[in-house]
């Protein structure tokens, strides 16, 4: 199906995003995952490529491409290469840019986003914890004020980029009130900052996922992010794009396994002929290839929106949960056509089929989305 939503300029991008991820990407990948992350030299070309500072302006050494279709394009080249690279490259371009474009000071500014833009300032946030995942209200971490300065204190979980995270974008709790959360900018050489062990994930092992602990970490009075206490604003406010990058990923890690299942279905023979021309066959992957043409629909419109300024908390989480949903269903369907290869690691199919479980899990597990949902349409 044609996509409407895209300019010669964006598919100009997507040619470069597809090099990108072909030279830079792919084979480095079976190293990577050995790695347990995917170095900095990754971040590095991103940022001589201008990928990583896709919205921030020029001056701060940015693309000034403040149009959601670029990232929107690069998440889908991502995606389809590797989802466990688009979930570390994603996490600065998508989830972290905004708060340093839109909450900095201009001293934060020139202190961070000249690096950051560059690739040379991998970034990470500090949300999860071990008791507070998608309750963002129950956050345990606290920063107190001490003098001019403040007082970290806690533990954060399940962090992208945690190891090897030079500058941490922290929630932690400042009041008494269940909202009363404050944003910081960690440095990742702060005394009292430790990392925990890499996480040993089912998949996506190319990402690096880790614990963070803060032992007494004082925190200059300039490293608060906006104002004290607006931090729960601050992230439901920008918790729709990050759900955005999540659905389009999605889409295009469902429709990159379709792909790879697709060639393996014409050339897997059984009973004389290509296990693809059975009928039950033929009508999984129409099935397939239509849920994905009316999931990427759905997503080129919320991606419309929010370029118009009129995405709602709502539709982004419609697309996340709905979107993780059906990839699940779509990966299950790929690796069950593969037969016993496809539950072999060696094989691309089981990979995706790895790497895909936990979308129904974060940005907010998609129980949380329906209940959201659910309670806009008046039944909470």
């Amino acid at each position: 199906m044609r996509r409407t939503i895209f300019s010669a300029e964006h598919e100009l991008f997507r040619e470069s995003v597809a090099e990108f991820c072909r030279r830079h990407v792919e084979p480095n990948l079976d190293r990577w995952r050995k790695e347990r992350w995917t170095g900095r030299e990754i971040w590095e070309e991103a940022g001589r490529q201008d990928f990583i500072g896709l919205a921030m302006p020029a001056e701060y050494g940015g693309a000034g491409l403040a149009d959601f279709r670029f990232n929107q394009v690069l998440g889908e080249g991502l995606a389809a290469a590797s989802l466990a690279v688009n979930s570390a490259l994603c996490l600065g371009v998508d989830v972290v840019a905004p708060y340093l474009l839109e909450l900095t000071d201009e001293e934060q500014k020139r202190r961070y986003v000249p690096d950051f833009c560059a690739g040379r300032l991998i970034t990470s946030i500090g949300m999860t914890e071990p008791q507070a995942g998608s309750d963002l209200a129950a956050l345990r971490t606290r920063a107190v004020r001490d003098g001019d300065g403040w007082v970290l204190n806690g533990a954060k979980t399940f962090i992208t980029n945690g190891s090897a995270a030079d500058l941490v974008v922290v929630a932690a709790r400042t009041g008494e009130g269940r909202k009363d959360v404050s944003l910081f900018l960690l440095e990742g050489g702060a005394e009292g900052f430790q990392r925990g062990r890499k996480l040993e994930k089912v998949g996506q092992h190319e990402a690096d996922t880790a614990e963070l602990f803060f032992e007494d970490v004082r925190l200059p009075a300039w490293s608060l992010l906006g104002e004290a206490n607006r931090g729960f604003d601050y992230m439901m406010e920008r918790l729709p794009q990050e759900r955005l990058s999540v659905a389009v990923a999605n889409v295009a890690h469902a429709a990159a396994a379709l792909e790879t299942t697709l060639d393996y279905v014409r050339e897997r023979q059984a009973f004389g002929r290509p296990i693809g021309s059975f009928q039950h066959s033929r009508f999984l992957l129409a099935e397939m290839q239509t849920e994905i043409d009316a999931a990427r629909a759905f997503v080129d419109q919320c991606v419309m929106a929010h370029v118009e300024g009129e995405l709602t908390a709502v539709d982004a989480a419609k697309a996340k949960w709905w979107t993780a949903e059906l990839q699940n269903e779509i990966l299950d369907r790929c690796v069950q056509l593969h037969g016993g290869y496809g539950f072999m690691d060696e094989y691309r199919v089981a990979r995706f089929w790895a790497d895909g479980r936990v979308s129904k899990i974060w940005g907010g597990t998609n129980e949380i989305m329906k209940d959201l949902i659910g309670r806009s349409m008046g039944l909470g």
